[in-house]
């Protein structure tokens, strides 16, 4: 099985593929910018970080939005942080196009001013940090605990257009989603990759999924 995480310049790419290879030792897993690579991988992980506006600029700038939008069209898609955000029709962050390929846009979360704990504390954003996850019924979550904690490092979320769409929500001063899927597309906001043995279960998920 071969694996592409695509490299466009704004991943925490190393991350990510050694978690990948942890839990498919036996897998082929390639970081590349190549358009022809990522097409002819069975798999796909779309990570990134950083701004939205710089992330889709750099991806266009290596010719790779054909070779994303076929692989989330036909084969096993995982999206990660900006990875996911990067699906919807626009983002906030920007007012940049994304890729359209879900319905929905980006929002920034409120004000720091305006977000606090139930306690009533200050919440700081960029929101950093643990947060629980409540699931939906997707296979990915299969063998992870519904309300284990994932690693989160954002300040935009998804608004999705179709409530079907969401596979997750948590809750940082408001509820947002955090989770989304669609035939072979599954994308999440928070970095599987560090977020301990629930994210390693659901990579390994992914790579045993077949949607």
């Amino acid at each position: 099985m071969r694996v592409a995480v695509v490299d466009y310049g704004m991943g925490n790419l190393h991350s990510v593929s050694k978690a990948v290879e942890h839990v498919a030792p036996k897998a082929r897993v390639e970081v590349t910018s190549d358009p022809a690579r990522v097409s002819g991988a069975d798999r796909v992980v779309f990570p990134g970080q950083g701004a939205m506006p710089d992330c889709m600029r750099e991806m266009e700038s290596r010719g790779l939005r054909p070779a994303v939008m076929d692989a989330a069209r036909t084969r096993p898609f995982l999206g990660i942080c900006i990875g996911l955000q990067m699906l919807f029709e626009r983002s906030d962050e920007g007012s940049v196009d994304g890729l359209a390929l879900l319905p929905g846009s980006v929002r920034r979360f409120p004000e720091s001013s305006a977000m606090v704990d139930s306690a009533g504390h200050r919440l700081k954003v960029p929101h950093m940090g643990w947060n629980r996850v409540k699931q939906a019924g997707h296979p990915l979550w299969s063998g992870i605990e519904d309300g284990s904690r994932f690693y989160f490092v954002h300040s935009y979320f998804p608004e999705a257009g179709a409530a079907g769409l969401v596979q997750g929500t948590t809750e940082y001063g408001v509820p947002f989603t955090c989770a989304v899927a669609r035939d072979n597309i599954f994308a999440v906001q928070f970095h599987p990759e560090k977020s301990d043995t629930a994210g390693l279960r659901l990579l390994a998920n992914f790579l045993n999924w077949n949607p």
